[in-house]
This record gives structure tokens, C-alpha cells and sequence, in this order.
């Protein structure tokens, strides 16, 4: 199994897979109100016609509530994953 290369600190790689492009765009709108953030790249997701979005987040550049939430919030030691990912 083949690991993609993490982002550099302080960026967060985005996956957003849904069933229509405009639901995908919606929830990067908001991600980005919060985050400075890469242009997004869309691709087909499945069989059943869905979109799966693709941005990079700038940590470091995070605007209010994002911030605060951020400064409040602990990594877990325990990091787990869903049963459908790599």
C-alpha cells in the first residue's frame, strides 16, 4: 500500500466526497471563511456519479472561530480511522 506524502506543518490535506458537485462546493465555502486554502480540485467519486473535492488548508491562517477552536482543541494519541479508508 502506497502512503501519500503528508502536507507541510501547519496545512491539512481536504477530501470532501459527496453526492453533487454543489454540495461539495458548499462545505469548501465554509471550510475556506475559516482557513486560507489551495485552489480546489473536483474528480468523479464512484459509480453512482458523485464528486469528491480536494483542497489544502493553511493552518497557520485561520480566521475566527477557527482559531480559538483550534488553540482549544488536543490531539489524540489514538488516531482512528473509517472502515472505508487507506
Amino acid at each position: 500500500m502506497e502512503h501519500e506524502p503528508l502536507p507541510p506543518e501547519g496545512h491539512a490535506e481536504v477530501r470532501i466526497v459527496t453526492a453533487t458537485p454543489e454540495v461539495a462546493r458548499r462545505v469548501a465555502e465554509v471550510l475556506r471563511r475559516c482557513f486560507a486554502s489551495t485552489e480546489q480540485r473536483s474528480y468523479p467519486a464512484g459509480r453512482e456519479g458523485g464528486t469528491r473535492l480536494h483542497l489544502t488548508l493553511d493552518t497557520t491562517h485561520a480566521s475566527e472561530p477557527a482559531r480559538s477552536w483550534l488553540s482549544a482543541s488536543k490531539s489524540t494519541e489514538q488516531a482512528q480511522t473509517h472502515a472505508d479508508e487507506v
